[in-house]
């Protein structure tokens, strides 16, 4: 054979990223929040050899049994620079196989997209950072300044396992680091023919889970009872269901709509959302979740039998506040429950929030506009939270940047945690691209 029929093709970024994203698909990282799941520690080897094939030397952590990390430093050309740290979840949430059109953890590609739990939050981000550091380093390339590489643990259950041990028991990982870059931001929302935003995350709503418990007087269930534990916590509890908290646009509320209303040509006013929300089509569920504080009831229990009126009644409730808001948040939540209520926190972070400017801004403007023409880079609020909680911690300044173009009519909002989860190829290979641009300016 030829000399040059021998020589293996080069593969490129683009080229592996959907099969790296269907590989970690394929790894079950479900996370229950009690230890049940399967754990990372198979998602960790995995990355950790892929790092290891293209020189790195990767770390990995285990907090707990199965709950591994893994960590890996590039070094860059100038080593006097601030470092800046990629950071990414391997765990996903639960997925019932009956509800999906193709099995959750199958990895299928169908219809261009790779199928399957995790593939938006967030193993296309784990795969298009590893597609892109494995392409640098096999061709050479450096960086222009060091890059820290943090695959992560339990995120979907706040990061206590993951990006909260890190930073609490080796924040020497993190030396140097003082910006970040990781999940829900970068996506694109098209406007018209002529602009197509992407949404930069530069802030998030604060957390409080908590637990309500009513205490009543037990008894049999053929007698009258005026202190029944399951009525007072039931209407309590719908109450807060249908409570609308008030309106505050905080300062990436306000850049978001200024960016879009300049866009659309017309001016969007956040008091009247029926009108606002309806521009915004598949976004407008992340959108509206972020002009007000909220809190979900998702869990009620309370009894032991058909009979007896139990003497006392729980419930939980995901609550999240906007940044500068926690105060009135709560003192709300107190005020629509009512006395006879008993709250408790059992998971808390703080909100964040950040100015859309600076060096590393300009560069996400700068790769997203040269592989887009028609890009817009904006700010938006996150109505969740990410480890960027844990990060900031450190004084790390965080952003969500995940770049992916994606087709105009795709409910990408819809795919985080919810049924036939997928994301485009293409997508993967634009968000590559992106990236690859990004670090080798930033």
């Amino acid at each position: 054979m030829s000399e040059s029929n021998s020589a293996a093709p080069t593969i490129t970024g683009e080229d592996e990223v959907a099969d790296l994203c269907r590989d970690l698909i394929r790894i079950d990282t479900s996370n229950y929040g009690d230890h049940s799941g399967p754990g990372e520690r198979a998602a960790a080897e995995y990355i950790a050899e892929k790092l290891a094939e293209v020189g790195l030397e990767p770390q990995i952590f285990e907090s707990h049994e199965g709950r591994a990390s893994t960590v890996a430093r590039i070094a860059g050309e100038d080593p006097s620079r601030p470092a800046l740290l990629i950071h990414g979840h391997t765990d996903v949430v639960p997925a019932n196989a009956d509800d999906w059109t193709h099995h959750p953890f199958s990895g299928e590609i169908a219809d261009g997209c790779v199928w399957g739990r995790g593939a938006v939050d967030m193993k296309d981000m784990d795969a298009m950072t590893l597609a892109v550091v494995r392409d640098m380093l096999r061709s050479g390339r450096r960086p222009p300044r060091d890059i820290v590489l943090a695959f992560l643990a339990d995120e979907e259950a706040g990061g206590v396992y993951g990006a909260r041990y890190l930073v609490d028991k080796h924040p020497e990982l993190f030396e140097g680091v003082t910006e970040a870059i990781g999940e829900v931001g970068g996506f694109s929302f098209t406007v018209n023919e002529d602009v197509r935003l992407y949404l930069i995350e530069t802030a998030q709503k604060g957390m409080h889970w908590m637990r309500l418990t009513v205490d009543g007087t037990a008894g049999h269930g053929s007698m009258t009872n005026t202190d029944n534990a399951i009525t007072e916590l039931c209407e309590a509890v719908g109450r807060l269901g249908r409570h609308q908290f008030p309106v505050r646009v905080t300062k990436s509320v306000r850049g978001f709509l200024d960016e879009l209303g300049d866009a659309l040509g017309t001016e969007l006013d956040p008091e009247d959302m029926e009108a606002t929300l309806a521009k915004l089509g598949g976004i407008a569920k992340i959108i509206g979740a972020t002009l007000r504080n909220t809190a979900a009831p998702t869990m009620l229990g309370a009894g032991y039998k058909v009979n007896v009126i139990p003497g006392q009644a729980t419930a939980h409730v995901d609550g999240r506040f906007l940044p500068g808001y926690e105060k009135e948040f709560l003192a709300d939540l107190d005020r629509v429950l009512g006395p006879r209520v008993k709250r408790e926190d059992l998971h808390s972070d703080k909100a964040l929030e950040t100015s859309f400017d600076g060096a590393l801004v300009e560069a996400m403007q700068a790769a997203l506009k040269a592989e887009d023409p028609i890009a817009r880079a904006v700010p938006y609020c996150l109505s969740g939270g990410t480890d960027a909680k844990s990060f900031d911690d450190l004084g790390i300044r965080c952003f969500g940047f995940a770049p992916l173009q994606l087709p105009p009519d795709l409910d990408f909002a819809g795919m985080f945690h919810g049924v036939d989860e997928r994301v485009p190829v293409d997508g993967l290979k634009f968000g590559v691209r992106v990236l690859d641009r990004f670090l080798a300016s930033s």
